[in-house]
């Protein structure tokens, strides 16, 4: 027997329907959904069946890209107050869902660094009982391509007792480093209903949103190595980029997007200056967009998808000149503390890989680093407030600490708070925030004794 034909009878006999797949789930169990767009579908249905007969089951994920809430989560909700005895869910990266759930009373927000994600799986007490993703059709050698969201699923499967594989035909081939699982280190296969790639929806840019990515490009320089985030600003600086005189630019990112392909199509893009590492690739650990990005990651060698280990690695961020991280934030205080993840006590996003590209991009030789957030924001009520704030709010996560701080941008300038004593700082922010605050900003700052010297400290 050749070992192609071995392959298909071994696929042959761990091939079961969903509902056989999912008796594997025990009470108590801790159920990993996957990453990304490779998030389970059909198992997601089919463990919503069981859900009345289950107690104390965690479904945990990474980053879920996903059109719609879990199918389970809407029975579990159907439950009433009983449903959270049933099932918990857990998420390492919030979104939409993961937000509607935590106000639903029935999701945990996972704190970590991403690069160390795939190793807290492994540690006592966070092991995965069963693991359950996406991959595409098994080739010929035996292996299933785990598509364009390598993230942390090598710690994912590591830490599994059980690995169920959801086959989706229209998962995208995606070439990188150890974004295969062998059909030998699988324990059951689902033929999924092959549902279509789940797009992620993006805010069209506003004008503040352009106004920010004018004064985040104008510190840019050819030859440099680009990691941005999603939305409406990575859009604009995209436009602004292909529409510059910037050249020889480099892909090294965590989250890859459509932003980049407008990149490519204006013939920015070469991946050949960020020596020394993946020469004519762009490298990322996960992506999300549109049918656009996904046709363009399909079976394209240009495109390298990585574990996250390695592609959040300070050490080998560090080591490519001129990187430049270009992330989002939600406030600042004065003296240079940055969240980027909760409103007060709610959980809006996650620590993701911002304080790894912070610290790579300062140690890069020629790096910079951008944390952008427009001056205002409204509340629920209509009120305009500054989000630059004296002191930030109880129950405010620091993403970024003071000491890393770089560049903090928005749009009424970018100003570099590295190696700048806290009276600067505040000059400097106060100075970039919305002219209706500036005022009320200085006499704060000189009751908290930041702005002059002054022995008079009312926040002590």
């Amino acid at each position: 027997m050749s070992y192609y034909e071995e392959y298909k009878a071994m696929y042959k006999r761990k091939l079961v329907s969903r509902e056989r797949a999912v008796l594997t789930v025990n009470d108590g169990d801790r159920v990993h959904f996957g990453t990304g767009a490779g998030v389970v579908d059909t198992l997601d249905k089919a463990l919503a069946e069981r859900v009345d007969d289950l107690f104390g089951v965690k479904i945990l994920s990474t980053v879920a890209i996903r059109n719609n809430p879990f199918e389970t989560y809407k029975r579990v909700q159907e439950l009433g107050e009983e449903g959270v005895k049933h099932v918990r869910f857990m998420s390492a990266h919030f979104n939409a869902n993961d937000r509607k759930m935590a106000d639903d009373g029935n999701c945990w927000y996972i704190p970590m660094m991403f690069c160390e994600l795939p190793e807290l799986w492994n540690i006592d007490g966070n092991n995965i009982d069963v693991a359950m993703f996406q991959v595409g059709p098994m080739d010929e050698h035996g292996n299933f391509n785990l598509g364009p969201q390598v993230a942390d699923m090598l710690g994912v499967i590591r830490a599994a007792k059980t690995v169920i594989v959801e086959v989706n035909e229209n998962m995208p081939h995606a070439y990188g480093y150890n974004n295969e699982i062998n059909v030998r280190d699988v324990d059951f296969i689902v033929e999924g209903e092959n549902p279509p790639m789940s797009h992620l929806k993006v805010k069209d840019p506003s004008e503040v949103d352009q106004a920010i990515a004018n004064h985040v490009v104008q510190n840019l320089e050819s030859g440099s190595t680009l990691q941005i985030g999603i939305g409406g600003l990575p859009s604009s600086i995209g436009s602004l980029i292909a529409h510059s005189d910037l050249k020889d630019l480099n892909i090294h990112t965590e989250m890859f997007v459509d932003a980049y392909l407008d990149l490519y199509d204006a013939g920015k893009i070469v991946n050949k200056t960020k020596l020394p590492l993946d020469y004519g690739r762009a490298v990322y650990s996960f992506a999300a967009g549109t049918d656009r990005l996904y046709n363009f990651i399909n079976n394209n060698p240009q495109c390298c998808c990585a574990p996250i280990e390695w592609v959040n690695n300070c050490s080998n961020i560090e080591v490519i000149d001129k990187f430049i991280s270009i992330n989002s934030c939600l406030t600042v205080d004065i003296y240079g503390q940055v969240c980027a993840e909760s409103a007060g006590y709610r959980q809006i996003s996650g620590t993701g890989g911002q304080l790894d590209f912070v610290i790579g991009a300062f140690r890069s030789n020629g790096g910079k680093s951008f944390l952008c957030l427009p001056s205002t924001k409204t509340l629920k009520n209509g009120k305009l407030v500054s989000t630059i704030s004296p002191i930030l709010a109880p129950g405010s996560i620091i993403t970024t600490p003071r000491s890393c701080t770089g560049y903090i941008t928005t749009e009424f300038g970018a100003v570099n708070l590295k190696g700048k004593s806290t009276w600067q700082r505040a000059e400097m922010l106060i100075g970039i925030a919305h002219p209706d605050f500036r005022e009320e900003l200085i006499k704060e700052a000189e009751k908290m004794g930041i702005w002059r010297n002054t022995s008079k400290r009312e926040y002590i």
